[in-house]
């Protein structure tokens, strides 16, 4: 398998530093605004370091002073909590595990354009947003392999399971077995009944997607993040004597629904390790990506760490082009 070269990279994240005596948080993003959503489309994610923010209040603040309101967290992958409004917690993991990178929502149907980070309280030790630039993931990508993807697409499936992990009612905000239906049907997601409270979802989506402003070609998926072989090796074999290939929570196959090789998904993962970028948190910082340039994980950590979450500008690809999607 080859692996094609790739140009320099975006920064990953571009720096906007606070100047003692400039102006507050509020007032640079207000004058810059046009300026820094720009740079976003170049490097990919922002960071504001320096600046006092006010705590999870101040946050909020400058989410809308650059993106308007913040995103309800629908369809949801992971377990979250709510800190006020639509601002949530970091991805409610055991510190010491990896989260591998990702684009936010890749496997839905829509998805945030743009998502911030804020660091309330710096962890001791790693716990960086390690950032990929996608358009690199996608030249770095075997021409083959990208190919195939392209061409058959990835199939997402889920299984909630009752008692374990997150549940169905949690993920679509609604115990109402029709209302779900009709939010998947909606969305291009089959579903399937199973026992006497589970739920499979299954929903085939596109590997590769154009950036609706800069006309680049992304890596924009959940392959990867969702296949069990990116868990850890105990992890994965607990979950499938537990519940069998089929039934494991969540899982990847081509869009056809045929497996997807061991020697694919390791390469796919060296490509965005290929690619990653990393920076230690600082008190304060707000770190700004567009979800459709960058792809985001987290480093296990040790300390308090606490970080904000706010997503903004839904995109719907179907919408966009008045198609399916691209």
């Amino acid at each position: 398998m080859t692996t094609a070269q790739a140009p320099a990279q975006a920064l990953l994240p571009h720096l906007v530093e606070h100047r003692p005596g400039g102006p507050d948080l509020i007032a640079t993003i207000t004058a810059r605004r046009a300026e820094l959503r720009r740079r976003l489309l170049v490097d990919g994610a922002l960071l504001l370091r320096g600046f006092p923010v006010g705590g999870v209040a101040g946050f909020e603040d400058a989410v809308r002073a650059l993106s308007g309101e913040p995103l309800r967290y629908a369809e949801r992958s992971s377990p979250r909590s709510t800190i006020a409004g639509n601002v949530y917690t970091s991805t409610d993991y055991p510190p010491d595990e990896e989260i591998f990178l990702h684009n936010e929502n890749s496997y839905q149907a829509s998805w945030p354009r743009l998502l911030y980070f804020y660091c309330d309280v710096p962890a001791e030790t790693l716990g960086a947003t390690p950032l990929a630039d996608v358009r690199e993931v996608y030249r770095l990508v075997d021409p083959q392999v990208r190919a195939e993807f392209e061409r058959r697409g990835w199939q997402a499936v889920r299984n909630f399971h009752p008692g374990f992990g997150v549940p169905w009612s949690s993920v679509f905000n609604t115990g109402d077995r029709a209302a779900v239906d009709a939010y998947c049907a909606e969305r291009g997601i089959r579903t399937e009944w199973t026992g006497e409270d589970g739920l499979r979802t299954v929903a085939r989506r596109e590997a590769v997607h154009t950036h609706p402003e800069t006309g680049e070609r992304v890596w924009f998926n959940h392959i990867t993040f969702f296949h069990h072989s990116t868990l850890a090796p105990d992890v994965a074999e607990g979950l499938l004597e537990l519940f069998g290939e089929d039934g494991l929570p969540s899982n990847t196959y081509y869009g056809d629904g045929a497996p997807i090789p061991r020697e694919v998904t390791d390469h796919l993962r060296d490509c965005y390790r290929k690619a990653s970028r990393r920076f230690d948190y600082r008190q304060d910082d707000i770190l700004v990506v567009d979800n459709m340039l960058a792809a985001h994980g987290r480093e296990p950590f040790t300390g308090p760490r606490r970080i904000a979450v706010a997503m903004t500008d839904l995109y719907d690809p179907a919408a966009a082009t008045g198609g399916p999607g691209d």
